[in-house]
């Protein structure tokens, strides 16, 4: 067994290593995901976040420490945390129209730290989400979610500042 979890974990790492995403300095839309730049260490982060969802008023289903999980399985990885939270009566709106579209709710926000020490906050595009379970019915919610999901993580998104010459 555990040789079938060792070849796993290799062949995972190897795709992992080939399909490395770069870590840009702006926000970015790339086949549906969608990364926001954090202003904020990584615990203020998720903790902006949790507040971000608190206030209004969504329930919080709970946090992943991702980091800590691969530690107890004796991988390093960096800081990495998932945090779940929706809205029931929207995500059972789109349920009822793909069922499959369970697999993207409750929303899922993932907080990472890159190899520079910037932070980040990444989730699934919600146009695409939509675009994948060919759900064409519910536009007004998709569009609600992608509002609610954009106010969240501007709570902690970092300004970029025009560099202009001084004379």
């Amino acid at each position: 067994m555990f040789a079938q979890i060792h070849k796993f974990r290799s062949v995972a790492h190897r795709g992992l290593a080939a399909s490395h995403v770069s870590e840009s300095q702006e926000p970015r839309e790339t086949q549906g995901l969608v990364r926001v730049k954090s202003a904020y260490p990584f615990d203020q982060t998720i903790d902006r976040l949790k507040k971000a969802i608190a206030v209004k008023g969504i329930p919080f289903f709970g946090s992943i420490d991702q980091a800590r999980l691969a530690a107890d399985a004796g991988v390093r990885v960096r800081p990495s945390t998932l945090l779940v939270f929706g809205n029931p009566a929207l995500g059972a709106e789109l349920l009822s129209s793909n069922p499959y579209s369970g697999l993207d709710w409750p929303v899922r926000l993932l907080v990472l730290q890159d190899s520079v020490g910037g932070v980040w906050v990444a989730y699934t595009d919600f146009t695409c989400v939509a675009r994948r379970r060919g759900i064409t019915d519910r536009r007004e919610p998709f569009a609600l979610a992608s509002a609610v999901v954009d106010s969240i993580t501007s709570t902690v998104r970092a300004t970029l500042w025009p560099c202009w010459p001084l004379g």
